[in-house]
């Protein structure tokens, strides 16, 4: 199988069904932002520390379930020839176990009153950049969520992973020891 099929020069690509769209379509924008937020758990799993290891084993699992909501995403429903990936009964079990890490790694943080300022160590600053690639595939979950009917399933898992990465963010600077910045409101300190 060749890697390259020259199909996608024009700017076109196809789905699954067989349907050809432009590489900006929603669905395209839903399921490819999915896929980056995917590529960077990758990334995230690369970067742990002796600390921050015991992360590595959620994270995997999160990237499994990413690419079963990536699959639905990019499977138009009224073309599907098979169920969902991401079934009611996996986005509750998979919602519920994201809740349980949330509620874990809150508790475990240092309580904070002001925002901070996404970074710290590697890890967290990583675990940041994901929140926010999650936030941007939601968004365009939304936009495709508006143009056709997608698996519903995904909003809830896709909304709490969010959630999931700024707490996994603030026990990362936790377990590394490493002091998370507080918002000050913006002065210039270099008068």
């Amino acid at each position: 199988m060749k890697i390259y099929t020259r199909a996608g020069d024009k700017g076109r690509t196809q789905i699954i069904g067989h349907q050809i769209v432009s590489k900006d379509d929603a669905r395209v924008e839903a399921y490819g932002t999915t896929d980056e937020l995917n590529s960077w758990v990758g990334y995230i799993i690369s970067i742990l520390t002796a600390q921050t290891t015991e992360l590595a084993d959620e994270l995997e699992e999160i990237q499994q379930l990413l690419f079963d909501v990536g699959n639905d995403l990019a499977n138009p429903s009224e073309k599907s020839h098979r169920d969902y990936k991401f079934d009611p009964q996996t986005a509750e079990e998979a919602t519920k176990w994201l809740e349980g890490k949330i509620d874990r790694y809150t508790q475990a943080a240092p309580q904070v009153k002001k925002f901070i300022l996404p970074g710290g160590s590697p890890v967290a600053a990583a675990l940041q950049v994901a929140r926010t690639v999650t936030r941007r595939a939601e968004r365009r979950i939304v936009t495709l969520k508006a143009q056709t009917a997608i698996n519903n399933d995904v909003m809830g898992f896709i909304n709490r992973l969010s959630d999931y990465f700024f707490a996994a963010a603030r026990y990362a600077n936790y377990l590394d020891k490493r002091k998370e910045i507080t918002y000050r409101n913006s002065k210039l300190i270099f008068r």
